[in-house]
C-alpha cells in the first residue's frame, strides 16, 4: 500500500487522538478534585496520628513521642507520594503494565533472597532509616497491572483463557508473598484479583468457579490435609487463622490475643479510658497493640465515639471512591479505582473484624492507623491514584465542550 494510504491515515488519526486524550487528562484543575475525599483522607491521617500518640505513649521509656514522630515522617513521605500519584496520568501505568508487573515481582524476589529476617519472616529491606516492605508497595502496583491487563483484554472477558491468564499472572506475586511468609498480604492480593475480575465484568460462572475452588483450597489447607498429616502452614499460622472460632479453648495460647483484644474494645465504653487509664495497652496485655491490634487499643482509649469517628471516615472514603468508579473515563480507570476501594475496604474489615473476634488474625494493618511506614506511604499513594482518576474524569467533559 502506498504511503499516505488508508492505513497511514488511520495510524496518524489514532496518534492524534492519543495525544489529545493525554492533554485532556493533564488539563485538570483544583475544581476537578473531590475535596470531600481529600478532606476525609486528611482527617484519617490526623486521627491515625492522634491514635498512635495515645497507643504508643508508654512503649518507649523516656520518649513518649518516639512512634508518633516516626509515623509523622512516614505521613509526610506518603503525602509526597500522594501528590506524585495525583499528577501522573493513570494511563501511563496502563501503557507500561509489564514494567509495573516486572518491578513488583522483581522486588518480591529480591526481598526473599536478601531481605531482613525478623520473627521467622523475610519481608523487609533495611535501608537504615526505614524498613522497606515491597509487598506493601506491591499492592498498588498489582492493582494497576490487573486493571491494565483486564482493560486490554476487555473483548475476551467471557473466555476462560482470559480469566485463567489473570489468575496465573496473579498467583506469581501471591506465592512470592506467601513464601515470605505473609498470609495477610497474600489475602489482600487474592481479594484484589477477585475484585478486579468482578468490576471488569467477568462472567458470573467464572467467579463462582473461582470462589468454589478457593473455599475448597482453604478448607483443605486448614482442616482436611492436616487431618491426614500434611501441613502446608506452620502450626502457629494455622492456630492464628482458626483461633477466633474458639478462643477460650486455649486462652493463654492461640486465643490469648483475641480475648485481650475483645476486653480492650469492650472496656473503652462510650468515651474511652483515655491514655493513662488504658490497662490493656499500657501494661502490654495486648501484644502488637500498635500494629495488628491498633484498633483495640484505640477503642479502649477513645471508646465507641472514637471508633465511630474512625469507621465513619473510612465509610466516607469508600463512598467517594465508589463514586469515582461510576464517572471514570475508561474501563482501565474504573477497574483500577474499584479495585483500590475493594482492597482498602477488605483491609479495614479484616483488621477490625479480627479485633472483635469476627475474622481470623492475619496481620493485616489498619489503614492510616497501624504503625508502619510502607503501609502509610502505599495507602496515601493509592488515594492519590484514586483522586487522579476522578479529577481527569471530571475534566474530560469540559474539554469536550470546549471543542
Amino acid at each position: 500500500m502506498a504511503p499516505g494510504g488508508p492505513l497511514m491515515v488511520e495510524y496518524v488519526t489514532r496518534v492524534g487522538m492519543r495525544v489529545r486524550e493525554e492533554r485532556e487528562g493533564l488539563a485538570w484543575g483544583p475544581r476537578d478534585l473531590d475535596w470531600l475525599l481529600v478532606g476525609a483522607i486528611a482527617a484519617l491521617v490526623g486521627v491515625g496520628l492522634w491514635a498512635i500518640n495515645g497507643i504508643t505513649s508508654h512503649d518507649v521509656a523516656g520518649d513518649p513521642s518516639y512512634y508518633l514522630v516516626r509515623q509523622g515522617i512516614f505521613a509526610l513521605l506518603g503525602t509526597i507520594a500522594f501528590f506524585v500519584a495525583l499528577f501522573v496520568d493513570p494511563n501511563i501505568y496502563r501503557r507500561h503494565k509489564w514494567w509495573v508487573y516486572g518491578v513488583m515481582t522483581g522486588a518480591m524476589v529480591f526481598v526473599i533472597l536478601v531481605g531482613e529476617a525478623a520473627r521467622g519472616s523475610r519481608r523487609w529491606i533495611d535501608l537504615g532509616f526505614f524498613r522497606f516492605q515491597p509487598s506493601e508497595f506491591g499492592k498498588l502496583l498489582f492493582i494497576l497491572f490487573l486493571a491494565a491487563f483486564l482493560a486490554d483484554n476487555a473483548k475476551r472477558l467471557d473466555e476462560w483463557r482470559t480469566t485463567g491468564a489473570t489468575l496465573a499472572l496473579g498467583l506469581v506475586p501471591i506465592l512470592l508473598v506467601f513464601l515470605q511468609p505473609d498470609i495477610g498480604t497474600a489475602l489482600v492480593y487474592s481479594t484484589a484479583i477477585l475484585g478486579a475480575l468482578f468490576i471488569a465484568g467477568t462472567r458470573w460462572l467464572h467467579l463462582a468457579v473461582i470462589g468454589t475452588l478457593a473455599a475448597l483450597f482453604v478448607t483443605a489447607v486448614l482442616w482436611f490435609l492436616p487431618a491426614g498429616g500434611i501441613h502446608i502452614l506452620k502450626p502457629y499460622q494455622q492456630d492464628r487463622l482458626t483461633a477466633f472460632l474458639h478462643p477460650n479453648k486455649d486462652p493463654s495460647g492461640s486465643g490469648y490475643n483475641i480475648i485481650q483484644s475483645k476486653i480492650g474494645v469492650g472496656a473503652g465504653g462510650l468515651t474511652g479510658r483515655g491514655i493513662s487509664g488504658s490497662t490493656q495497652t499500657n501494661f502490654n496485655y495486648l501484644p502488637e497493640h500498635a500494629t495488628d491490634f491498633a484498633f483495640s487499643s484505640y477503642a479502649e482509649q477513645r471508646g465507641f465515639a472514637g471508633g465511630a469517628l474512625l469507621l465513619g471516615l473510612y465509610l466516607l472514603v469508600v463512598w467517594r471512591g465508589l463514586r469515582i468508579v461510576t464517572i471514570a473515563r475508561d474501563r482501565f480507570s474504573a477497574i483500577a479505582a474499584g479495585t483500590i476501594v475493594v482492597a482498602f475496604l477488605f483491609q479495614i474489615f479484616v483488621n477490625v473484624g479480627m479485633t472483635i473476634g469476627l475474622a481470623p488474625i492475619t496481620g493485616i494493618p489498619l489503614p492510616f492507623v497501624s504503625v508502619g511506614g510502607s503501609a502509610m506511604i502505599t495507602n496515601l499513594a493509592a488515594m492519590g491514584v484514586l483522586l487522579a482518576i476522578g479529577a481527569r474524569a471530571k475534566a474530560r467533559p469540559r474539554a469536550a465542550r470546549r471543542r
